[in-house]
């Protein structure tokens, strides 16, 4: 992690700040570069803050006995430690995917802003109510969906998240451990469906990079 540069207008905290309340923001906030399979933060960590993704993308998780299981992907604009916010530590980690710029506002600044900004306030607000949406509804889907069809929305929402690049692939490649860690399965299970899917050319991977070739025969699966 090193300090980096934001120029105030990149990310969802600042950007929904009053120009007055941006100077002091200014001064408060710190901008930070992390390095690909850099930690922003340690789940039991003490809460100092939250992070505001300005570029790259990140995972959020968390141990769930000897295994890790994966709450969510995340990209530039998305926000970090959103549970943090008045707990006294983390219940999870986030760790990036690829160098990931993010800014961090200390927490008696943040609740100070929620107070001067009513945008602020407003847009926060609607945040937590998608993730909540979102968490309802992942709950339902690894409760209900056979592991085919979690796999293969893991991988269509991936591909919704980061896009595509020029080749054609997940523009963010990710390993089959951490499909698996979101998807609730194991490493073995990815492997085989993913050799299986290759064969009826649904996808093609070269190492971690991932390119959905047939998407409605992966949305065949989900069911």
């Amino acid at each position: 992690m090193k300090r980096s540069e934001c120029d105030l207008a990149s990310c969802f905290f600042c950007s929904n700040c009053n120009s007055e309340w941006l100077e002091l923001t200014r001064l408060k906030k710190q901008t930070y570069l992390f390095k690909k399979g850099e930690q922003l933060f340690t789940e039991g960590a003490d809460v100092t803050g939250m992070y505001f993704m300005l570029s790259g993308s990140a995972k959020v998780h968390k141990h769930w006995g000897d295994k890790e299981l994966i709450i969510r992907f995340a990209k530039g604009g998305d926000i970090l430690g959103i549970r943090g916010f008045g707990d006294r530590v983390f219940r999870v980690s986030a760790t990036a995917l690829e160098e990931t710029r993010a800014c961090f506002i200390p927490e008696s600044h943040l609740q100070a802003s929620l107070r001067i900004n009513a945008s602020l306030s407003y847009k926060l607000m609607q945040f937590y109510a998608a993730e909540l949406d979102f968490a309802e509804q992942r709950m339902s889907d690894l409760a209900h969906r056979d592991v085919k069809g979690r796999i293969a929305d893991t991988l269509l929402r991936l591909r919704e998240l980061f896009g595509e690049n020029d080749e054609g692939f997940i523009s963010v490649p990710v390993s089959r451990q951490d499909i698996a860690a979101y998807a609730g399965t194991t490493y073995e299970t990815v492997f085989k469906i993913f050799t299986e899917w290759t064969a009826h050319a649904y996808i093609s991977t070269e190492g971690k990079h991932i390119r959905i070739q047939n998407r409605d025969g992966l949305v065949a699966c989900i069911v």
